[in-house]
Order: C-alpha cells, then structure tokens, then sequence
C-alpha cells in the first residue's frame, strides 16, 4: 500500500512555478546538446550522432508543449470545467508520443537509406564520439532532475518528459557504440546505430502516446493500486461490503467512484458520516487519490433494484392518512421514518407517550395502526414508538 505524500498540496501557481523551472532548465540543455551535435555530426561525418542532435531538439519541442500543459492544465475547476484541465496535460502527452514517433522514422528511414548506398555510409571520429559521451552525463542528469521533481508534483507529464530525457542519454550511449564500431573500420555500425536509436525513440513515442490514450478514454488504474482503494474502504467501522468500484485517472489526479452498503436502517447523517470517512480514509491510505465520489446503499443494488417501483414519501403518508383516519389518536403522530428494503416498505413511526391515558391504550393504539397500516401491499411492517 502507498504511502501518504509527506507533502502539502501545491497550488496552481506553485505547481506550474516547478515544472516550468525544471523544464527550462532542460530545454536549454537540450538546445544546446541538440545544435552541437547537429553541427559536430555534419563536421565528425557521424549520422548516428545527427541523429541524437534531432532528437535533442526534439526534446526541446516536448519540454515547449510541457510548459503549455502544465500551466492550463493544473488550472482550478471553473464552471465550464467542473472537473479540472487535467486532461490537458494528457492531450500533451499524447501529442508527445506522437512527435517521438515521427522523429522515429525520419532517423530510422534516414539511416537505412544510407544502409542500401555504402558509398554514403560516413566515417566518424574523436570529435563525435566526445559530444555523444558529454550527452549521456548531461542528459541522465537531467532526467534525475525532473524526475525528482515529477515525484514531488506527481505529475504523469513530467514523469515522461523525464524518460525522454533518458531516452536521449541512452540513444547517446548507442551513438558511443556506433562511432567506436566505425572508427575500427566497421562503418556500417554508425548507421545501424542511428537505427537503433529510431528504434527506441519510437517505442517510447508509442509507450507514451498509448498509456495516455487509455487515460482519455478512463482506462481503470492498476490492480495493485485498486486493491489498495478496496482496502481503506473496507476499513472503515459500518462499511459491510462495497460494489461498483470505478476508478479513473485526470492526469496527476486518481478519482474514484464507489457503492458502499451500510446498516440497512441507519439514518441519513450516519450513512453521510461514514461516506466521508470512506473518502477520508482512501485519500490518505493511496497515494494520487484527489477525490472520491461515495454512493451510500442500504441494500446491494448492482445486480437488482427492487424498491424500484415503490412509491415516494408523499405517496405513502397520504395513504397511511387514509388508512389511519377514523383514528383520532392517530393526528398525534410526530414522526415518520420510511425504509426502503427488498421491494418493501418497512414503516417507523413515533407518539408521544403524555398524550395516552395509560400504557393499555398505547398498546391498544399500536395494534391498531399496524393492522390498518400492513393492509398496505407495499407496506412490510411497521414500528410504532412512544416518548
């Protein structure tokens, strides 16, 4: 089970002021990476390491939608958005993975083309093979960085930006491979090098286009996280059992929706007493839960709901008046409480005791009620109560 953050939550304005830091930290090294290794792959004849300059800038196109999302998507709700921007930052991610996996192909295309000519295939040397390794410290610092970062904001968005970044250190460590295999006369193995970063660039464009798809379309979160949730719930003292657990996610929020059977006869502040313990225990107990939407039922209604067709309150004491009216005892009745229960309607129903002579006529005046009340079809039983 996760732990509860150790932090306090961020607002908007704290939470943007973060990411966009940490972000333009990274955009000015991969500026800076990128058009270096454009520049010293064209001059070192290293395709495989104008190919990591792309990707470089790539990220530097990223870490600009990044910002974009995690300015307006961190917003409030507002009543146009009842339930947040979340999804902007999902819709980026998307755009994301998608940018990745273009930049994919072009590298991989690039380079196979120069696979079928020999006579393109370059020669690289010293110079290129020590950008390519000053990349793989920058980058794998930079991704720690922003991963640090992502964790404190539990931001999903920043999370990938970070594995891109990664991505571009580990693609760097393949370039290293490749200049060496070409600069022993295996000049084939740059090419096969730029390929291969395609190749992992690609997988990460399609891993993160995919996994926020899912999240567009309300994907569940994961088994061990929803067992978490079904946990804190079943907990809380005066919940009995629980059905309908939907769980979803909104970018760095987890929401959730529940059924929860309580005590078929508890009144309305207990059952609202213990869906707010249920919330409160969820969103302490899961780490990323920000809210949690609790159906208080007295009865499991997920295969059936057989007080359907029952009818309303208004309904009922207008018939329990008719049946009652030739009792003149009966206008002293105060309270009325109606529960709803296996297609029937179980009646509770208080006097006060001052108004009887003695306790043979309240006696009396219960039997009475209740045969005339249980000729009712809807009608169950009923309690009468004196004070």
């Amino acid at each position: 089970m996760s732990a509860p953050s150790e932090h306090a939550p961020l607002t908007h304005d704290e939470r943007y002021r973060e990411a966009r830091h940490v972000t333009l930290v990274g955009s000015a090294v991969d500026l800076v990476l990128g058009v270096t290794k454009i520049f010293v792959g064209f001059v070192g004849n290293s395709q495989a390491l104008i190919a990591d300059g792309v990707h470089s800038l790539s990220d530097l196109a990223t870490d600009i939608i990044v910002l974009f999302a995690m300015k307006h998507g961190s917003r409030a709700a507002d009543e146009e958005h009842p339930y947040g921007h979340g999804r902007i930052e999902t819709l980026a991610t998307v755009v994301l993975g998608v940018a990745l996996l273009a930049v994919a192909i072009g590298i991989a295309y690039d380079a196979s083309l120069r696979l079928l000519n020999p006579e393109l295939l370059p020669k690289p040397g010293w110079l290129a093979l020590s950008v390519a390794t000053i990349s793989i410290a920058a980058k794998e610092a930079i991704y720690h960085y922003t991963l640090r970062v992502a964790n404190r904001l539990n931001s999903q968005l920043l999370r990938a930006n970070a594995w891109h970044s990664r991505s571009d250190a580990i693609s760097s460590l393949v370039v290293v491979i490749g200049v060496i295999g070409a600069m022993n006369g295996v000049v084939w193995l740059d090419a096969v090098a730029a390929i291969t970063v395609g190749a992992m660039v690609g997988k990460i464009g399609i891993g993160l286009a995919w996994h926020s798809s899912q999240e567009l379309i309300d994907r569940a979160m994961e088994p061990e996280q929803v067992t978490n949730i079904r946990t804190a719930i079943l907990s809380v003292n005066g919940v009995k059992a629980l059905h309908m657990l939907r769980t979803r996610r909104m970018a760095n929020d987890g929401l959730v929706d529940v059924h929860i059977l309580v005590e078929p006869k508890s009144s309305v502040s207990e059952g609202h007493l213990i869906s707010e313990r249920v919330r409160q225990a969820v969103m302490e107990k899961v780490d990323g839960i920000t809210e949690v939407m609790v159906h208080i039922d007295p009865e499991d209604d997920e295969v059936s709901a057989p007080s359907h067709g029952l009818p309303m309150r208004d309904e009922v004491l207008t018939l329990l008046r008719q049946r009652w009216q030739d009792i003149e005892e009966a206008s002293n009745i105060e309270h009325v409480r109606l529960h709803y229960l296996d297609g029937k309607i179980h009646v509770e129903v208080s006097l006060p005791l001052e108004k009887m002579r003695d306790i043979a006529q309240a006696r009396a005046l219960a039997q009475q009620l209740v045969r005339l009340a249980e000729e009712e079809d809807n009608i169950a039983d009923i309690q009468v109560s004196f004070y």
